[in-house]
């Protein structure tokens, strides 16, 4: 597939870790101009200084509206235009409902579901304008399965989930592709709160993705041709039901 991006330039949040980077780097193998947004000012230098001329890096915090709304007006001052936007951005909150804080809820949901919304708002006007791009969301297994050990997360994901498949048939006439990705665990900082004998069950089973295979099929649903959307992946490894 190397080479099948050549000529497009990608934005991707939540780009400094996990999936996001995994998708960074899958883009750039395909030839892609990548634009990563992140608000871990650190981490996105370190990933420019191995990556290379072809990364473009954004320090933005997503939950702050203002600079929220200023994004696309900051890719284009870099870049120019959005070919493909990747919404990664996300946050988790697990557990039992009555022990979870309500802080918290209320920020992983504006994450997760708000930002999300906002964000594609904000990148379609110049994908319409173009008559072609591609929008891919970073959704859950959870979209698809009431998974009782994280009702709140489940939730945001099943809106997510409803999302992208109602803005899909808005904007397909535009020739505009948009589908979400739905992986099971994935060994990232986003399961960094499980319990520690959770996690390393999960590790020593054989029940969780890497951030990297995820990407690998990121890259498929952007790379088959125009004629056809792969609207929603749902991936999980294959031990997960153990």
């Amino acid at each position: 597939m190397t080479g099948k991006l050549h000529g497009k330039v990608a934005a991707v949040t939540g780009a400094a870790s996990g999936i996001g980077l995994a998708s960074v780097e899958a883009m750039l193998e395909l030839g892609a101009r990548v634009v990563m947004i992140d608000r871990d000012a650190e981490a996105l230098e370190h990933a420019k200084q191995r990556l290379g001329s072809k990364v473009e890096v954004l320090e933005i915090d997503l939950l702050d509206p203002l600079a929220c709304a200023a994004m696309v007006n900051r890719i284009d001052a870099l870049v120019g235009q959005v070919d493909i936007f990747h919404a990664n951005a996300g946050t988790y909150v697990g557990g039992d409902l009555v022990d979870a804080d309500t802080t918290a809820i209320d920020r992983m949901m504006n994450l997760n579901v708000n930002v999300v919304m906002k964000n594609v708002h904000d990148v379609l006007p110049q994908m319409i304008e173009r008559g072609a791009g591609d929008i891919i969301v970073t959704s859950s297994l959870a979209a698809h399965y009431p998974t009782p050990w994280e009702p709140v997360y489940a939730a945001s994901k099943w809106a997510i989930d409803c999302f992208v498949q109602t803005v899909r048939r808005q904007v397909f006439k535009h020739g505009i592709r948009v589908g979400a990705i739905s992986p099971g665990p994935v060994a990232s900082a986003l399961i960094a709160d499980w319990p520690a004998e959770k996690l390393e069950e999960a590790k020593r089973e054989g029940s969780l993705l890497e951030p990297a295979e995820v990407a690998e099929v990121i890259a498929f649903m952007l790379t088959r041709p125009r004629h056809m959307t792969i609207r929603d992946v749902v991936m999980m490894p294959t031990n997960f039901d153990l």
